[in-house]
């Protein structure tokens, strides 16, 4: 029996580079479904269903869907705001510049 062929991981890296762009496309997509998950927990910890929740917002409970499945960056900030206030939160929007932040919403 002959012995498994191996590789130097140099090699194989080699043949395979890393696509730095879809990496940080897929850290993106991963971030923001994270941020909706936590959406759904705190949502589910206040003892609301997406439907609800839906109704408290005048929205549908698919967009609560859409929302929670991490399409936040499609949604408005009206409606990421009117969902954490349905919820008893605040929204804070920040813009940075540097090493300076600039506090664009009021509480």
């Amino acid at each position: 029996m002959s012995a498994p062929k191996t590789a130097r991981w140099g090699d194989v890296r080699a043949k395979r580079p890393v696509d730095e762009n879809a990496v940080t496309s897929e850290v993106s997509r991963l971030k923001a479904q994270q941020r909706a998950y936590r959406l759904r927990e705190i949502r589910e910890e206040q003892g609301f269903t997406q439907q609800e929740l839906a109704e408290r917002m005048h929205l549908t409970q698919s967009t609560i869907s859409a929302l929670e499945a991490g399409d936040l960056r499609r949604s408005g900030l009206a409606t990421l705001e009117a969902y954490v206030e349905a919820l008893g939160g605040t929204v804070e929007v920040v813009a940075t510049f540097g090493g300076r932040r600039l506090v664009l919403s009021d509480d």
